[in-house]
């Protein structure tokens, strides 16, 4: 599988810039002819909470209108990274998954909102997991401030998720936290990681970019180091996922009554739980 990170960056309230900025990036990435690609999170309007009502995408239209089509024409599956979204009289920071044909397959709402930056008091938490597939390989997706809680990813890679999406808006100074818990997501739960972390600045706060690719191992196989636009393409073995499972049983050898025990029902699910085909796809 052929994985394309496209690391942007966002003007901050101007919905219209960026469409035009990710329709430029989304070609050329095309270039490459990838599987996938992956765009960074809120790349809509960025964290323009003050006036996030009016304009934040409506139900989703925006997106699915821009991103769509653009999937279709150039035959790629499409993490859109995440958008404000406003539904009803509510604002979430939604991921929305597009295949091939341009269809939109799945959508996941952040559940984890950042108070440091006042997420909580402008956006709704969502209150499901994501997996959907992606050219037959079961995959998941979290968003930013999701990958400080080892819980969610757990829960994913308990369902047989293989790939797990990343879009963020990591800023400076905590870029030794960023590679750090992506690199422990992708060991301990023994699937590759793809995070696309955008670049720029939003006032005071810098943000630096590196988004990277990580296999089941913790090896980093493609990253981004500068703080500027760029497109990261990787080619990835999906089947590693199954071969690392084998060499280190981690899953098998997991005591989830002894879990259950000490911590409730959360981490109780049986280790065989999402590897078997036809697992039901759950979406937010």
């Amino acid at each position: 599988m052929k994985i394309s990170l496209v690391q942007m960056e966002i003007s901050k309230g101007k919905p219209d810039e960026n469409k035009s900025r990710v329709v430029k990036l989304i070609e050329r990435a095309s270039r490459e002819d990838p599987d996938v690609l992956l765009l960074p999170e809120m790349w809509n309007t960025g964290y323009s909470l003050d006036n996030i009502q009016e304009i934040a995408d409506n139900e989703g239209r925006f997106t699915v209108e821009l991103i769509g089509p653009l999937a279709r024409k150039y035959n790629m599956n499409i993490i859109a990274g995440s958008v404000s979204n406003i539904t009803g009289r509510d604002v979430y920071n939604s991921m929305y998954i597009f295949d091939r044909k341009g269809k939109m397959t799945a959508r996941y709402d952040k559940i984890h909102l950042f108070k440091l930056m006042e997420e909580h008091l402008y956006l709704k938490p969502g209150n499901s997991l994501c997996t959907f597939d992606l050219d037959h390989n079961l995959c998941g997706g979290i968003i930013c401030y999701d990958l400080r809680f080892p819980e969610l990813p757990r829960l994913l890679a308990l369902r047989g998720v293989k790939l797990l999406f990343v879009p963020a808006e990591w800023p400076h100074p905590r870029l030794d936290h960023w590679r750090t818990l992506l690199k422990a997501r992708a060991i301990e739960n023994q699937f590759f990681v793809a995070a696309c972390n955008r670049v720029g600045t939003d006032g005071d706060t810098a943000f630096f970019g590196n988004s990277m690719v990580i296999d089941p191992w913790g090896k980093i196989v493609g990253e981004l180091s500068e703080e500027e636009e760029g497109i990261l393409t990787v080619d990835i073995d999906i089947e590693l996922v199954d071969r690392t499972r084998i060499s280190v049983p981690v899953f098998e050898d997991r005591k989830p009554g002894i879990y259950r025990c000490s911590f409730g029902t959360e981490f109780a699910v049986e280790s065989t739980a999402g590897f078997h085909e036809g697992n039901e796809m759950e979406t937010s």
